[in-house]
């Protein structure tokens, strides 16, 4: 085999180095444009588990590695005087010079020729793929290779609008530090990590009016030091910043629609990068080398196993991808965050990408995580509840009020279409769901969207809420809730518009109807499949009748005595269609600005809104996003929310998507919560979150974080009704209602819960490295 690597990094040198010692007899040669004694950047980091991974691979050059590491288990959080650690991370740092010499020391011991000061042209790669057997082009951010064959590798790059520079600090560090500051300029953010003795990296950011005003631009490398020592100078301690290349930079997010061409295979750098803010550039491109030499050590046809690379490694590549998207937004608006209390600011910074949860980190650091409870729940306290604050409840079991409805805690059952009804009429099966659902010790349950009108479902099995029979069969499922749960109820009310007449879920979502098919009605005249029948365009009488048929249905919620009604105004249906650009197409007052295509969901709010009760409040459901190009952003949404909370909404319900068949979400765990994160925040109004949310530790996570004032289940409730009551055994917490009929159930589950629940943190605990953690109350308590 012989096998050219051009890009003498740590992805291109790793993976020489691994497929050297799967084949000795194997030609390969590294080509490196820079001298070996050119050194750029300070330190890099891995994570225990990646060293792990190394270790596993060639315990040699882990060897070497580690024996020049510095090491931490700690991270510390520093934000308006305010510190805090949390311990069981396990990182280590390391000098990226000393990582390549180690790296290129180990290639050279096995046989691996490393030709430096050689910067190849494309036309020298393209003969060298002609020559070998195999081309690995690690190399870096600016890829010639992915250039030259840009239709091909089809690469986006997403340029961030934060600014960051790379510089280093003399100052010691026992821990991966984060220190905010604030000045007449703007906020500013450092990134910190001890990678060996008296060496530390500092990775500056900040936002791009903070850096205009700044005039860092404008600085020299050595000026832009001298300001940010100004900045930073409790941080550092009385150290120096240091300067190797720190230019400011906007981080470019990387991704390729391919890897490979022919002999040839992006590696690195080239073919995906990820954001500094999660530590996981070096070591993306070295378990991308990893990858790569599996695959080859499987398949002895190339073309087979770079196919095979490409489909095994993407998916964690992708992960590893999105992780990072959602911490460095997390940084990209650090203004959201300025005015929290610390610890809950820390709780943030450290539960941002997902992976760390509420219940992770009260493995790691109890004492910091107790501190987050009772910080929520002196906020619940001076909401006016009479909550303990010194022993609180976990988020998730927080009571909250919305006008004079209270809910008992924060968990609500999601709406779920059923498509169970007959003419509109929900049968025994409504009556079973809802009322399971009820007795599960949620503080809120949804219906499924009830259609203000027959040609408003969206399949014949679509409950409704416009005759005396629906009414009547509604009043079942209410009244049964009402005596035996303290569940309280929303009906949520809503059109079809264009995505009427369809099939049932499981026959073909969104298909329209082979038979008995009825008239649908958009804002503008535009099917939701070319095959979908063309819905015809509102006129002013259309949008009068329907708005009455909202009116009636609401009217129907109050003699039945719901708690809370929401307006549907997402996924596409006929109010969503007015909001979203791509489907409102509309030339008069109804169409075209964002004020305008809020018109009618606007009028149909305020009518409903007129006949429900004042006491009782009102929610919106609105999709965040559209996930296609042109559609709603989550900026519009802000605005959309804005609009509805001058009208007098309460909460505001916020999912994405299934707006149009073309749309490419990006699915994840919680995946819609920055959403309702964004909205809270710059809206200013309560928020419910929902989607790919699982557990109550990610339901508490959410709450404590900030990121929405209610949170959404849905699959789960569909298997387990009791979810909020099984959750509140897993917690300890002994008030969440039930049924006396169920009571032997919910003892033995309390009974069960604490030791299962020790049990599973022994085990993770065992798994975890050393921690500590000491918030500054703490330590003066201590002295």
């Amino acid at each position: 085999m012989r096998i050219a690597v051009i890009g003498g990094g740590p992805a291109g040198l790793y993976f020489s180095i691994l497929y050297k010692q799967t084949d000795p007899k194997a030609e390969i040669r590294v080509f490196e444009r820079n001298r070996p004694s050119d050194t750029f950047g300070f330190g890099v980091v891995f994570s225990d588990e990646t060293l792990q991974n190394f270790e596993a691979h060639d315990a040699e050059s882990y060897r070497l590695i580690t024996s020049r590491f510095a090491y931490w288990d700690d991270v510390e959080v520093n934000f308006k005087g305010s510190r805090y650690r949390i311990g069981g991370n396990g990182f280590c740092g390391c000098s990226r010079k000393t990582l390549l010499e180690l790296l290129n020391y180990r290639a050279s011991e096995l046989g691996v020729e490393i030709v430096n000061g050689t910067d190849l042209s494309i036309d020298e790669i393209l003969t060298l793929s002609e020559e070998c057997d195999l081309v690995v082009a690690a190399d870096g951010i600016n890829s010639i290779v992915r250039q030259h064959f840009i239709e091909h590798f089809k690469p986006s790059t997403d340029l961030r609008p934060n600014h960051f520079s790379w510089m280093g600090s003399t100052r010691p560090l026992d821990a991966f530090s984060f220190f905010f500051e604030k000045n007449d300029d703007g906020l500013f953010i450092a990134h910190a990590y001890q990678y060996e003795p008296g060496a530390s990296t500092w990775v500056m950011e900040t936002d791009p009016e903070t850096f205009e005003r700044a005039g860092l631009g404008r600085m020299s490398e050595a000026e832009s030091a001298r300001y940010l020592e100004g900045v930073f100078a409790e941080a550092l301690d009385g150290h120096p910043l240091l300067i190797n290349r720190s230019m400011w930079r906007n981080f470019p997010m990387i991704r390729n629609e391919r890897w490979t061409i022919g002999n040839i295979v992006l590696l690195g750098d080239a073919k995906a990068t990820a954001h500094f803010s999660i530590g996981s550039g070096t070591k993306l491109a070295m378990e991308d080398s990893i990858a790569l030499n599996d695959a080859l050590a499987r398949h002895r046809d190339v073309a087979t196993a770079l196919a095979a690379f490409e489909t095994g490694r993407r998916e964690e590549v992708e992960k590893t991808q999105h992780s990072a998207d959602v911490s460095l937004v997390w940084f990209e608006r650090l203004g959201r965050y300025w005015d929290m209390d610390p610890v809950q600011f820390a709780f943030g910074l450290m539960t941002r990408a997902k992976a760390i949860t509420y219940d992770n980190l009260e493995l790691r650091a109890p004492e910091f995580v107790e501190d987050v409870a009772r910080t929520f729940a002196r906020g619940v306290r001076a909401a006016g509840f009479d909550v303990d604050v010194e022993h609180p409840k976990p988020p998730m079991f927080q009571p909250l009020r919305l006008r004079d409805m209270v809910l008992a805690n924060r968990a609500v059952v999601s709406p779920m279409d059923t498509y169970s009804a007959v003419d509109g009429v929900p049968q025994d099966f409504h009556l079973v769901h809802y009322g399971a659902r009820a007795m599960g010790g949620a503080g809120l349950l949804y219906t499924e969207m009830i259609c203000v009108s027959a040609e408003g479902r969206i399949t014949p099995g679509c409950s409704g809420l416009y005759t005396d029979a629906q009414e009547a069969a509604w009043r079942r499922v209410v009244d049964f809730a009402r005596a035996h749960s303290s569940t309280r109820l929303c009906f949520q009310i809503g059109h079809s518009g264009r995505k009427g007449a369809t099939k049932l879920m499981w026959d073909g979502i969104d298909q329209p109807l082979d038979e008995g098919a009825w008239e649908t009605i958009a804002p503008s005249p535009i099917p939701y499949f070319p095959h979908s029948p063309v819905p015809r365009e509102m006129t002013r009488a259309d949008m009068d009748a329907v708005t009455a048929s909202f009116v009636q249905a609401a009217e129907r919620c109050a003699r039945l005595g719901v708690d809370m009604i929401e307006v549907h105004c997402a996924h596409g249906y006929l109010l969503a269609s007015f909001l979203s650009p791509l489907t409102n197409h509309r030339t008069d007052a109804y169409g075209g600005s964002i004020e305008n295509r809020l018109r009618f969901p606007l009028e149909v709010f305020d009518a409903v809104r007129g006949v429900w009760p004042q006491e009782k409040p009102m929610s919106v459901r609105l999709s965040a996003t559209d996930w296609a190009e042109g559609g709603i952003t989550g900026d519009d949404t802000v605005e959309i929310a804005k609009a509805f909370v001058a009208h007098g909404v309460d909460l505001v319900d916020v999912s994405s998507g299934q707006t149009v068949p073309e749309a490419k979400p990006i699915f994840g765990r919680m995946f819609q919560t920055p959403f309702a994160e964004q909205v809270r925040a710059e809206a200013g109004v309560a928020t419910l979150a929902v989607g790919a949310i699982t557990s109550a530790d990610q339901v508490n996570t959410i709450l404590a974080a900030g990121r929405a004032d209610l949170v959404a289940l849905a699959r789960p409730h569909l298997v387990s009704p009791a979810f909020t009551l099984l959750a509140a055994a897993d917690y300890g917490v002994a008030d969440v209602d039930c049924p006396p009929q169920y009571y032997a159930g919910r003892d033995q589950a309390f009974r069960n819960a604490p030791r299962a629940r020790q049990e599973l943190k022994e085990l993770r605990l065992k798994a975890r490295p050393r921690h500590r953690y000491q918030s500054e109350r703490g330590r003066a308590a201590a002295e």
